[in-house]
């Protein structure tokens, strides 16, 4: 195990003395990530915009680039080529584009004529799916509603695995790493789609976990540590599982970053979302979480309800 310790188990590090200069990055964070999106918005992708959907087999093994290009010289709205099951199997997507004077089947039918134009005459059509607005307005609400409710059984599990203090700086944290998530796509040029809902709960779920190792530590220690004041507590907790919380974000970075690099641009585009939410997510845990607990009274010495204290 000796040997998987990239950080020392008896480091000082005076994480509770830097919270106000953390706080204070949380919280541009947060509201540079609000007033992006208030001014930008979020680059909404087909599945919330709506739009074309048509899976194809060519003749022969197809130029994903150079069809690329023909298919934005269309000006028919933003449009994603990915190989879809063998090399000769695409999935084209194309935003839908409102037009002037044109009817909704018109548009529809034109769009689907135009990107028949730059394929192989001999192609294989294996589906045509148009997805309407109203679709993409009920993705959003259901995709909304399944963040919300999982940042709520995270806060119920951990008031009743911990105590409510830890509850509120653990969904603090997820409030926090959730929107730092949602900057990406209002500041970098990616789609919002299904994936990045995918990406916010990896990010939740990795977040939480690392947080509550860190107070599983602090709720130990308040047990041993009875007279120590709490910022020392904290400190010596955040210190004591530094090393786990290290080893376990450098790891799954490792993975990511392969992903990243030689994914393709598909798996590019979900794996960095995620790397960035991994640093957000330590960060948070580390920097955020415990650090908050300093507010909220956390009940001391014989004040802890031993019942809640693992043995």
């Amino acid at each position: 195990m000796a040997l998987l310790k990239l950080v020392s188990h008896d480091l000082k590090i005076n994480f509770v003395g830097f919270r106000l200069v953390t706080f204070l990055i949380a919280a541009v964070i947060i509201i540079g990530t609000i007033s992006t999106m208030m001014v930008k918005g979020i680059n909404y992708g087909i599945d919330f915009e709506g739009g074309y959907i048509i899976e194809v087999r060519t003749p022969e093994k197809p130029d994903i680039p150079t069809l690329r290009d023909k298919i934005n010289q269309l000006n028919l709205g933003d449009a994603s080529i990915q190989n879809f099951g063998g090399e000769n199997d695409l999935l084209i997507r194309v935003e839908r584009k409102a037009q002037e004077g044109v009817s909704e089947e018109a548009a529809q039918e034109q769009a689907i004529s135009a990107i028949k134009s730059v394929l192989s005459d001999k192609s294989d059509y294996r589906r045509i799916e148009t997805v309407g607005p109203k679709v993409g307005n009920e993705l959003i609400n259901n995709s909304l509603k399944a963040v919300g409710l999982a940042l709520i059984a995270m806060l119920v599990y951990i008031a009743i695995r911990f105590e409510w203090q830890f509850a509120v700086c653990g969904i603090v944290a997820l409030a926090h790493d959730t929107i730092a998530i949602l900057g990406i796509f209002s500041v970098l040029p990616f789609e919002f789609n299904e994936t990045a809902i995918i990406a916010i709960l990896i990010t939740a779920g990795y977040s939480i976990n690392d947080t509550i190792v860190i107070f599983d530590r602090i709720r130990e220690n308040i047990r041993k540590y009875r007279k120590m004041e709490l910022a020392d507590l904290i400190n010596k907790s955040i210190n004591e599982t530094l090393s786990r919380t290290v080893l376990t974000a450098s790891t799954t970075l490792m993975a990511l970053l392969a992903l990243y690099i030689w994914g393709g641009k598909v798996i590019s585009s979900f794996s960095l979302p995620i790397i960035i939410g991994i640093l957000v997510g330590s960060f948070s845990s580390i920097c955020l979480a415990a650090p908050l607990l300093l507010y909220l009274n956390v009940k001391r010495g014989e004040e802890a309800p031993k019942e809640k204290i693992a043995h």
